[in-house]
């Protein structure tokens, strides 16, 4: 058993970093299919499943996406993009359905890593929900939360840095630090 903090599952997540630059290589239909499924796999209050995604993966569309952020450089060069959506209809409690949304996402993210391919989590591009839903034709119950930029990643060093958990953790009561 491997010693905490060694698991595949752990490793996954210490070591995923946000991927900005990818190769031409485009993503076969097979990792798109396991991406997904590890996406509507996310917990979701009365399993209500409250997303919806879009595969995009064509290059007019991909062009039309990136004028709709400052990110545009990220969205164009990704040879694949998952829109992720909340179905208004199907919403029973705006929060956790926003919160389960969260989790599909950082599934497929966490899959992404697994499969040897990158991915980014847009957020700027919201900003321009209105010109997204129209470009992807959706009905006006979708909401847009995110894009996903996906692909084989160009190689280079990743790095990241986190706070000290006594920075953001409390022991019982706000104030009391973790670890005092």
């Amino acid at each position: 058993m491997p010693l905490k903090g060694e698991s595949k599952v752990i490793n996954t997540i210490l070591n995923r970093r946000s991927v900005r630059e990818f190769t031409d290589k485009p993503v076969s239909k097979e990792d798109i299919n396991i991406i997904l499924d590890s996406g509507h796999w996310a917990p979701s209050g009365l399993n209500n499943q409250p997303w919806r995604f879009i595969v995009i993966r064509d290059q007019e569309t991909i062009q039309k996406l990136s004028e709709c952020t400052h990110y545009s450089g990220i969205v164009a060069g990704a040879p694949l993009l998952i829109a992720t959506f909340l179905n208004n209809e199907t919403s029973y409690n705006r929060t956790k359905d926003l919160e389960a949304i969260g989790a599909a996402i950082q599934n497929m993210l966490l899959t992404c890593c697994e499969l040897g391919l990158g991915g980014v989590w847009l957020g700027e591009i919201l900003n321009q929900k209105e010109k997204v839903n129209s470009i992807l034709e959706c009905p006006s119950d979708l909401e847009l939360m995110a894009v996903l930029a996906i692909g084989e990643p160009v190689p280079k060093e990743r790095t990241s840095t986190r706070r000290g958990l006594s920075e953001i953790v409390f022991d019982e009561k706000y104030g009391q630090k973790w670890g005092e």
